[in-house]
């Protein structure tokens, strides 16, 4: 029996199977949004902005908690894990007595089920359980991954359950685990564990990481990208790591989203693993990002440590919690979202970087040989607050794959796949930096937005195929030598500083660390991949 709130009553089979939970407290299962905000509100998680978004804080843990994220040590599943410092060992007696713990706590507590899908295919869809503590969080959960239809909801049974309780602390003696928090993830029990962190962001990523583990054997590319559609039906991929602009770039008016952060690529095509938008809208300003401002301020969606005045306006460009902060909402709140989530095979794949160095073009064009190692390499500057523990100053960083935290496989696996991707239909790519020119962070400028807006559709509508192209001496990039409205100085790197010397100091240094990171790659590369490798120029 449940009400019409979907409140259940403890031990409801329906509500709690597969969590290993027998003796719960009042269990709300499936609140649409209105519900799971008033019960914040009602419970004290969090306030309403003056547009209706849910405004909430995360406490101490304001991004990711990298070094506290393990995967169990089991029989079927370790072979094929990438161990190492982004997936710790945790030991099956260790994660047994986690669960002992989590689910000790868990039972007799009010608790908040969400039942949703991740994956837009069908064909590559699995079914996720979410039991919680926190009614925010289940809001989180709802708008970030998909909706099923009410008549899939009787009898539904999870593929993976994730035990969530963000007030747990964990005891390293007792669970093997290296502080109060863990995120824990058992591929072969299908169970998550999220104990100590009330960032929400551990919720999605778990699941990607299982999208990550399962894809591949069904012989499709999992991807952290957004996707967009054109108006042709061109399907554009934007890779990237937090901050740059994977969600700002592919939400664009003149194009339908399909989604702004994870997909698969099947032999049919593009599809959403979400059905939800997580965008870090730290200066967020209308003019520049009118869709996501205004999915941002949409009653429904969820605001993450983002301050507001005394009247719940939002003040994004207020970093004082965190540089990291984040809106959740639902992908039907941007007005040209995709209404199923899919779309064709890509024709363009952007790459992008927000090089802090400064050397990076604006644009290039790759070959497929290159766009593979620059998936490998995956280059990019991570600014403050994407992760716990990161300064105010970015960090130079190499992310295998944009996306090394959530990779259980080994990072060639996927440069083989998306190898075969790109040799299946013509695909055009390109490396896009975001970041800066004329000088590094802090003496550069930062690319504006409208420059890289208009370089990024001009290569999507075809406008920079017939353009001349100059390739530059320190990273073998194809730049174009001209582009419409675009100042010349801008599209050569090496002509936007002011000393040349200075300049080609930066380039080679970061040249060489190409160089040092492909090492562990380029052994296992074809050799197509390894000839397109960037190394310094010597004199």
């Amino acid at each position: 029996m449940k009400n019409k709130n979907g409140f259940r009553p403890a031990g409801s089979d329906s509500v709690l199977a597969g969590t290993g939970l027998r003796h719960a407290g009042p269990v709300h299962a499936n609140l649409h949004a209105p519900e799971l905000t008033e019960c914040a509100i009602r419970r004290g998680e969090g306030s309403l902005s003056a547009g209706g978004a849910l405004m909430v804080r995360t406490g101490v843990h304001t991004g990711r908690s990298a070094q506290d994220k393990f995967i169990v040590d089991e029989p079927a599943t370790r072979a094929g894990i990438w161990w190492g410092d982004i997936n710790m060992p945790l030991p099956v007696a260790a994660f047994q007595r986690v669960c002992d713990h989590a689910r000790g706590y868990l039972e007799g507590q009010e608790l908040f089920t969400q039942d949703l899908y991740a994956g837009a295919d069908p064909a590559h869809r699995i079914r996720i359980r979410l039991v919680t503590t926190s009614a925010w969080h289940a809001l989180f959960a709802r708008n970030m991954f998909i909706r099923p239809p009410a008549a899939d909801l009787p009898g539904f049974q999870p593929d993976y359950v994730i035990l969530h309780a963000p007030e747990l602390d964990l005891d390293p003696a007792v669970h093997g685990v290296r502080s109060s928090t863990g995120v824990i993830l058992s591929l072969e029990q299908r169970l998550i564990v999220i104990a100590g962190t009330g960032y929400a962001g551990e919720i999605k990523k778990s699941i990607f990481t299982v999208m990550n583990w399962l894809l591949p054997d069904q012989d499709v590319m999992p991807m952290h990208c957004s996707a967009n559609i054109g108006p042709d039906g061109d399907v554009a991929l934007f890779f990237g790591l937090s901050g740059t602009g994977k969600t700002t770039l592919s939400s664009d008016a003149s194009r339908h989203l399909i989604g702004d952060d994870e997909h698969g690529w099947s032999g049919r095509g593009v599809f959403n693993i979400e059905g939800g938008c997580y965008a870090k809208v730290i200066g967020l300003r209308q003019a520049a990002e009118p869709e996501i401002w205004d999915a941002s301020r949409h009653f429904g969606a969820v605001l993450e440590n983002v301050v507001a005045d005394a009247h719940g306006v939002p003040d994004f460009a207020d970093g004082s919690l965190t540089e990291n902060t984040r809106a959740c909402y639902p992908i039907d709140f941007v007005a040209n979202a995709s209404a199923d989530g899919q779309g064709g095979l890509p024709r363009h794949v952007v790459m992008l970087t927000a090089d802090a160095f400064g050397v990076l073009p604006p644009i290039a064009r790759l070959t497929p040989a290159q766009a593979v190692y620059h998936f490998l390499s995956g280059y990019t500057a991570r600014i403050a607050g994407t992760e716990k523990g990161l300064g105010k100053e970015p960090q130079a960083t190499f992310s295998a794959c944009f996306g090394a935290p959530f990779l259980p496989r080994p990072p060639e696996l996927y440069g083989d796949r998306l190898a075969a991707c790109l040799a299946r239909v013509p695909v055009t790519c390109w490396l896009v930096n975001t970041g800066w020119t004329g000088g590094p962070y802090g003496v550069g400028d930062r690319i504006s937005l409208a420059h890289t807006r208009a370089l990024v559709n001009a290569a999507l509508d075809g406008r920079l195929d017939d353009a001349p192209f100059q390739v530059e001496p320190h990273f073998g990039l194809s730049i174009p030598a001209r582009v419409p409205g675009i100042p010349a100085a801008l599209l050569d790197p090496a002509a936007a500083w002011a000393d040349p010397d200075a300049y080609r100091h930066a380039a080679s240094d970061l040249a060489a660390r190409f160089e040092r990171n492909f090492a562990a790659f380029h052994a296992r590369c074809t050799p197509d991949i390894q000839a397109a490798a960037i190394r310094p120029v010597r004199p």
